[in-house]
């Protein structure tokens, strides 16, 4: 029997609004904490015991072995372009690796394939069908509603074959949407469908902000004036004061590249002795603990991963 949400099943709903797209990757940005980054970001204590663990010489040799992978035309050094390319790499393979040890636990009767209840089951305990027509009284439960649906039509499109369950492509496809080239126009889709209220197939300044509306009375507050220079400076290239579904897609997909290029600009500006805008292996030695507490070796955990620091890599 297919069940409604369950009050416990509501809680990643309440996660998922809380953690909408704003309020993620550019909180990242202010000062490093080595203690909290190491622990955070390697994983746990277990994983920052095992870094602690290394030899300086070992932590050494395999630093200097990223360094050299990092610097791409071998030239001995390394720039904001080759900083920039290695942690979005590093990105890359991480969602990547995180999106395969999930298709394991999804993958409950271990046929290798995730069905949509498998699914379910994984994420809410049960298996979960809402009516597609038939919004629901409570606003928690519609939003859950509205949520589910939208992961199922998620579902169905990352199934490229159309069978029971997700292969692993498939299922990396669903996790990751903006990774795979197939899920482009549906990720398109979903943002119009959300944020196009006139049906237009753009998406204007008014609709970006939302359900704010403009007090004559009083002066915009500091989040509008921000998301308005977002639009206007970041997402409308061609300042026609719409997005088109292209630069529809800079705003709904994760800006990796934006966050990459920050990260690197930042350690050249701390790390750069010389003024040269690039940085020598000297000079990542001689600052290596602030390297080590960056997204260049992914705070660190990029030394316990042969995938970076093996010479064949």
């Amino acid at each position: 029997m297919r069940l409604g949400p369950s009050p416990a099943a509501l809680a990643p709903l309440l996660l998922l609004l809380l953690s909408a797209p704003g309020a993620g990757a550019g909180d990242a940005q202010g000062e490093h904490r080595a203690d909290y980054d190491r622990e955070a970001l390697l994983g746990g204590q277990e994983e920052v015991d095992e870094y602690v663990k290394l030899t300086p010489e070992e932590q050494h040799k395999r630093l200097k072995s990223i360094i050299k992978k990092i610097d791409s035309d071998s030239d001995g050094f390394l720039t904001e372009s080759e900083l920039s390319s290695w942690i979005q790499m590093s990105f890359k393979h991480y969602a990547m690796q995180e999106a395969k040890q999930q298709f394991i636990e999804y993958d409950k009767n271990s046929d290798g394939s995730v069905s949509w209840d498998e699914y379910n089951i994984q994420m809410y305990d049960r298996v979960i069908d809402f009516d597609e027509n038939t919004p629901l009284d409570d606003a928690e439960e519609e939003s859950f509603r509205q949520l589910h649906l939208k992961d199922k039509k998620r579902f169905e499109k990352a199934n490229q074959d159309s069978l029971h369950g997700l292969s692993l492509e498939e299922f990396i496809a669903f996790e990751h949407p903006e990774e795979v080239d197939y899920m482009t126009e549906f990720v398109i889709e979903e943002a119009l469908e959300e944020h196009d209220k006139n049906g237009d197939g753009f998406v204007s300044l008014e609709e970006f902000l939302g359900d704010y509306r403009r007090d004559p009375a009083n002066e915009d507050p500091e989040w509008i004036l921000v998301e308005k220079d977002r639009f206007l400076n970041d997402y409308d290239k061609d300042a026609d004061g719409r997005l088109d579904p292209q630069e529809l897609l800079s705003w709904v997909v994760p800006n990796n590249q934006g966050i990459a290029q920050e990260e690197a600009l930042h350690l050249i500006d701390e790390m750069d002795l010389n003024s040269d805008r690039k940085l020598s292996e000297a000079e990542i030695l001689e600052n290596q603990d602030l390297f080590l507490t960056s997204e260049a070796t992914d705070y660190g955990r990029q030394l316990h991963d042969e995938y970076f620091y093996h010479d064949e890599l």
